[in-house]
């Protein structure tokens, strides 16, 4: 499986951006896909979660009302939409999938996914 993340960008503070991940090869295996966001020197933050079986959406605490996960219909594809973003919204998001069935306890932990894109940049302006 590969993943391919698009849309980043600059934007002013209270602006919005839409991230775009598309899957390719063998998707019918994606049970779970999400997106993390790793600052200039932090750590990779899960942002949200996706997963196809229920169709469930979790958020990081940090991105709640703010941030909307979505799915495409008919393919694996997934969306960021990103409204009301803050400097420290500044990141590359990273757009990440995997054969498990995650429970909810484990969607945060980048470790649990198997299939990465290549990062795409947002950064947002004061």
């Amino acid at each position: 499986v590969q993943l391919q993340a698009s849309g980043g960008g600059l934007v002013q503070a209270g602006g919005s951006l839409r991230l775009s991940c598309a899957a390719s090869g063998r998707t019918s295996s994606v049970y779970v896909m999400g997106w993390f966001r790793q600052a200039p020197g932090k750590e990779r933050e899960f942002v949200a979660a996706f997963r196809w079986s229920g169709n469930s959406r979790h958020y990081a605490d940090s991105v709640k009302g703010r941030f909307t996960i979505s799915r495409a219909n008919g393919e694996k594809a997934l969306y960021l939409q990103m409204n009301s973003l803050k400097p420290e919204d500044t990141a590359v998001y990273y757009c990440a999938g995997t054969q498990s069935r995650l429970i909810v306890s484990t969607l945060f932990l980048s470790a649990a996914y198997d299939y990465w894109g290549q990062g795409t940049l947002v950064t947002v302006s004061s």
